[in-house]
């Protein structure tokens, strides 16, 4: 199997920075790249306070934190990931823009090098076939966020070596995470059920079968869940969610993937959970309180 000792991670948004913190404090040297300088300063800053958090709070010592600091490198210059193992892609949902970095990287990158994608929805293969390599490509779906969930989804196509897929599950092992293996299939294990799920409590809300509140405490309550559907999906993104359900709908062609005319909508009000400051809550006051929904 090939050795990793040096992560090339592209995509310096909230998946890439947790990929790249949890990769450093494992001990890997870690080259974080991004286009945008913002997006990069914004990365270094958040690690940062996530390291400082988890020091805090008696998880991770001072001199663990400032080591995988010291392994961290930002840069924002694709060519500046030459030299590594393994690259992990944790860029936008859209197949054209990875693709274009996937070439690339092709290039640039020598045969020996793994790569691997972070996508939560799109065709690994047809990512794998714009390459060289398409052996040595797999998907490597991290959950959000990174530092706090301990799946992993190692993903192969039917061209996935054996060697490529071992390396990658003793990877991931590596970060503290555990692994469970995934054919190349829309949604893997996890959206395949957990997408049809949160459109179901969605067309709740739409029906009026009960309040936004009262489906989220029936869910963590009734079936022991941590989370409502409605407040993970404000969690993960409306934009998000709704972006994967049309990946899905695309693929299978099934009424239960397709995004919710009510999502869609919050989605082009700019509703789109924590991120924005309201989705199905409104998170501009603690405790979050539920939006008022004219349907």
């Amino acid at each position: 199997m090939t050795s990793i000792q040096r992560v090339g991670v592209l995509g310096a948004g909230l998946m890439g920075s947790g990929i790249a913190q949890v990769a450093a404090v494992a001990g890997y040297r870690v080259v974080v790249c991004d286009a945008l300088p913002e997006a990069v300063a914004t990365a270094r800053n958040s690690i940062e306070r996530s390291l400082g958090k988890l020091v805090e709070n008696g998880k991770l010592d001072g001199a663990a934190s400032a080591a995988a600091l010291g392994r961290l490198e930002f840069v924002e210059q694709v060519s500046e990931l030459a030299g590594s193992d393994l690259i992990i892609e944790a860029v936008t949902e859209d197949l054209e823009i990875k693709n274009a970095l996937w070439r690339e990287l092709d290039v640039l990158l020598p045969d020996t090098t793994i790569f691997a994608s972070n996508t939560s929805s799109l065709p690994i293969a047809a990512m794998a076939a714009v390459t060289t390599r398409t052996d040595r490509f797999v998907g490597l779906h991290f959950f959000s966020p990174v530092p706090m969930m301990p799946l992993v989804e190692v993903v192969r196509t039917v061209a996935s070596s054996p060697a490529t897929v071992a390396t990658a599950t003793q990877f991931a092992t590596s970060l503290g995470k555990q692994t469970v293996a995934a054919r190349d299939t829309p949604g893997f294990i996890v959206n395949l059920l957990l997408i049809p799920y949160l459109n179901d409590a969605v067309r709740a809300v739409e029906r009026g079968v009960a309040s936004t509140a009262d489906i989220d405490t029936a869910m963590q309550l009734g079936c022991g869940h941590p989370m409502g559907p409605l407040a993970l999906l404000d969690l993960i993104g409306l934009d998000t969610g709704s972006r994967v359900a049309e990946i899905m709908f695309s693929e299978f062609r099934e009424a239960r993937y397709a995004p919710p005319p009510l999502l869609r909508r919050l989605v082009s009000l700019g509703w789109l959970g924590r991120k924005s400051g309201r989705g199905f809550y409104d998170y501009s006051q603690l405790p979050p309180t539920p939006t008022e929904l004219s349907l």
